[in-house]
């Protein structure tokens, strides 16, 4: 999945992502420019790309990403300053969403199998 970020919003996004959240990022393919892109590993094969541009963000469209223990993550979330929010409740689905600091709206839940 590819979001837009701010072109000068890099560092924000690493320290969001990689920081805060906990998201290992790894190396944009040799094709690309990586002054362009920063891409971070999620669940299995998954990642989450960032594409450092300077487009406005949607305002209800989201994300979801699956998580171990989203009580501690939200913990980590409300210390670091992030405003979190209870979405609907779904049985069996702990979660919440934030927004990232460029205003992309992500869910973070618990998914079991």
């Amino acid at each position: 999945m590819t979001i837009v970020v701010p072109a000068e919003g890099a560092e924000e996004a690493r320290a969001f992502y990689g920081g805060t959240l906990g998201l290992e990022e790894r190396d944009v393919l040799p094709a690309l420019d990586p002054s362009r892109f920063i891409w971070f590993r999620l669940a299995g094969e998954q990642e989450l790309h960032l594409m450092l541009a300077d487009e406005s963000p949607p305002v209800a469209p989201h994300f979801c990403i699956a998580v171990d223990d989203v009580a501690a993550l939200r913990a980590t979330l409300e210390a670091a300053g992030v405003a979190t929010r209870e979405g609907t409740a779904i049985v069996g689905r702990p979660r919440f969403t934030c927004r990232d600091p460029f205003g992309n709206l992500i869910e973070l839940a618990e998914v079991g199998g």
